[in-house]
């Protein structure tokens, strides 16, 4: 018995660990390609939050008015509405991977310009700068990983954008408060604004190692480097099964005359598309999300708070907020988009209600500690629910050939309805009060919630490419 051939036993178990060892090194690149990606991520929750703490500073060192100060705040914002635009319809032309590397280089210019700012002026210019950076990876970075991800791993990857962004809040939270503990100095400020730096360095070599999306390459006549990329990142099978179904839809498209990105909003089934994801991007930020990131500690402080509690009270919120991605991480990829939407809108109505009943009825620290407890819980329902199904539809929502173009569109109504509200929200505070305010996003979350409930459609647990077949068939 000993003497008989043991081969067969040993050749499946070797082969069933090299393709263990296989799809760990494809996960592996997979991770790698979006972690470099998603400090575009880092660096848009850096430079929208670090703003929060900061300001209190900024404002005392270059005597700004409160006017002033919401300038300050939203000239970021309209530069990223602008990159948004701008960056999503450069990334059909350019690539996805290129427009990433120029938002590395913005983010570079704009830090060490509003690090080195002596006035308003300076400093808003610089912001403008940081903020078509912003803009531009807001955009692209969601549909780059969603253009590069297995649609059984699409979820996790989009939304790991979504825990980086959420993170480089909480960051700034930190250096924020360990910053203004450890010195007194008129301009600690530029030191909480010098450390986006480091990740913005970070992004700009890390760009070197991405590879272009292959459906950008497919749809450029790249096809022999698109095959490549997806043999690098799926296993061989799997790959070739997946540049088919993508070239199908090229060539299915490549003799429509209609699909050029300036005419293609006079196709019926696009044009409703683009309308959904205009109203998706609504739906997040009209929900209240960065008047909170933005406004938090001065509106704690206003309501009593001291101004290094109100500062640190803000690593509450960012560490509320990544504590929620990571949630919604794991949810996205068991319960499907529409159902986790409206919870989060339903949950943020009631958080903002709490919050007008409290300004109401409580007084002194109890209001001010209870007001903080409802941002938390705020937070969680909008970075658990909304804001992690936000970009990943969005990033799945648009058909190939106009992706990009149509993700600038939905970003830029997104960013111009956060400009909105950042520059409205403070003033409506000190014209009509917080209750005002903050009964204004219930409302508005509402809204949201009928939008999600009629109007959008389900994209979980299909690939993109049968997505869009399905979408094209139900709206044309």
């Amino acid at each position: 018995m000993s003497s008989e051939p043991t081969g067969p036993a040993p050749s499946r178990a070797d082969g069933g660990t090299e393709k263990k060892t296989d799809d760990r090194s494809i996960r592996r690149r997979q991770n790698r390609v979006a972690g470099i990606a998603t400090l575009g991520g880092f660096l848009f929750g850096y430079d929208t939050g670090v703003i929060s703490g900061a300001l209190i500073y900024i404002s005392s060192d270059l005597n700004l008015s409160s006017t002033e100060q919401s300038v300050v705040v939203s000239c970021l914002l309209a530069g990223a509405a602008v990159g948004g635009t701008f960056g999503g319809r450069v990334s059909d032309t350019l690539g996805r991977r290129a427009v990433i590397h120029w938002a590395s280089v913005l983010f570079l210019l704009g830090t060490v310009g509003s690090v080195l700012a002596v006035d308003m002026a300076m400093m808003v210019a610089a912001r403008v700068v940081l903020g078509l950076g912003v803009g531009a990876v807001s955009a692209v970075v969601p549909l780059y990983i969603g253009e590069i991800a297995p649609s059984e791993r699409r979820g996790r990857l989009v939304n790991q954008n979504e825990v980086m962004i959420v993170t480089g809040q909480l960051a700034a939270a930190v250096v924020n408060a360990v910053i203004a503990a450890v010195t007194d100095s008129d301009e600690v400020w530029r030191w909480m604004l010098a450390v986006a730096l480091v990740p913005a360095v970070g992004l700009f070599v890390g760009c070197r190692f991405l590879p272009d999306s292959p459906r950008w390459l497919i749809g450029h006549d790249r096809a022999e480097e698109a095959s490549r990329v997806l043999r690098e990142l799926r296993d061989p099978r799997t790959a070739d099964e997946e540049y088919g179904h993508i070239k199908d839809i090229f060539d299915a498209h490549r003799h429509d005359t209609r699909v050029e990105p300036r005419r293609y909003l006079t196709v019926r089934w696009v044009r409703v598309l683009v309308l959904l994801g205009v109203g998706v991007s609504l739906c997040q930020q009209l929900a209240g999300v960065n008047a909170v990131v933005y406004y938090a500690p001065t509106v704690l402080a206003d309501s009593g708070l001291g101004t290094d509690a109100s500062i640190t009270s803000d690593i509450a919120i960012g560490g509320m907020g990544v504590a929620a991605t990571l949630i919604g991480m794991y949810l996205v990829g068991r319960v499907d988009r529409r159902p986790m939407l409206m919870t989060g809108q339903l949950g943020v109505a009631a958080s903002h209600l709490l919050v007008v009943v409290l300004f109401t009825v409580v007084s002194g620290t109890v209001m001010s500690v209870s007001v903080l407890v409802a941002m938390v819980v705020f937070v969680f329902f909008q970075q658990c629910f909304i804001s992690t199904v936000t970009w990943l539809v969005l990033s799945e929502l648009f058909p190939m050939r106009v992706r990009g173009f149509a993700m600038g569109i939905s970003v830029f109504f997104q960013w111009t309805a956060n400009l909105i509200v950042s520059l409205a929200f403070p003033n409506v505070i000190d014209a009509f009060g917080p209750q005002a305010a903050f009964g204004s996003f219930v409302v508005l979350s509402l809204l949201g919630f009928t939008f999600t409930r009629w109007l959008l459609p389900e994209t979980r647990g299909e690939s993109l490419e049968d997505l869009e077949r399905r979408l094209k068939a139900r709206y044309s």
